[in-house]
């Protein structure tokens, strides 16, 4: 089964499912679903951070500071966070990512799905899938703020680490 075709669990503006599509046919319509955004962290406390690659379905080519992606149908929230970043890091036996905060995404264009933040300590060595992640490593967080305005990152994730950002400082999500 392609990416296109796996069966997401359409949601309203309160996290309800109200049916069921194809991930192909829900990000066409723009139909709101659910993902998880998990940040990885190693031993010295430095992010996981990659490129997508070309044929990513969304936002192809650019940067990211999460590991992630949509929750299946039927899936939870937790399930999907230890499956994706498993998927993503090329792990197995990761510890279970901590819940931190859901919000609701808005990209001002319509396109809009509901946001479960996790994090994760990964002292695994990793390898993450070659058609996921183009360019991988654990950068210091110094080093990705600086990188924040140079690079292309995909705005989702960065609207996820501003959120994150606030979590940290104040204990609420802005």
């Amino acid at each position: 089964m392609s990416a296109a075709d796996e069966i997401l669990d359409i949601v309203d503006e309160n996290d309800v499912v109200i049916g069921q599509s194809p991930r192909g046919e829900a990000y066409a319509r723009g139909l709101r679903h659910r993902c998880v955004f998990i940040q990885a962290r190693d031993a010295e406390g430095r992010l996981f951070v990659h490129r997508r690659t070309p044929t990513k379905l969304v936002f192809p080519s650019l940067y990211d500071m999460f590991v992630g992606g949509v929750v299946g149908a039927g899936e939870s929230y937790d399930t999907a966070a230890l499956r994706e970043a498993e998927e993503e890091l090329g792990v197995s036996g990761l510890p279970r990512p901590v819940p931190l905060f859901k919000f609701l995404y808005d990209n001002g264009a319509g396109r809009t799905w509901w946001s479960a933040v996790y994090e994760v300590r990964c002292d695994l060595p990793v390898s993450p899938q070659v058609e996921e992640v183009a360019w991988h490593d654990f950068l210091a967080v110094e080093d990705v703020e600086r990188r924040l305005t140079d690079w292309t990152w995909v705005p989702d994730g960065l609207a996820a680490y501003q959120r994150l950002k606030d979590y940290r400082a104040t204990g609420r999500v802005g």
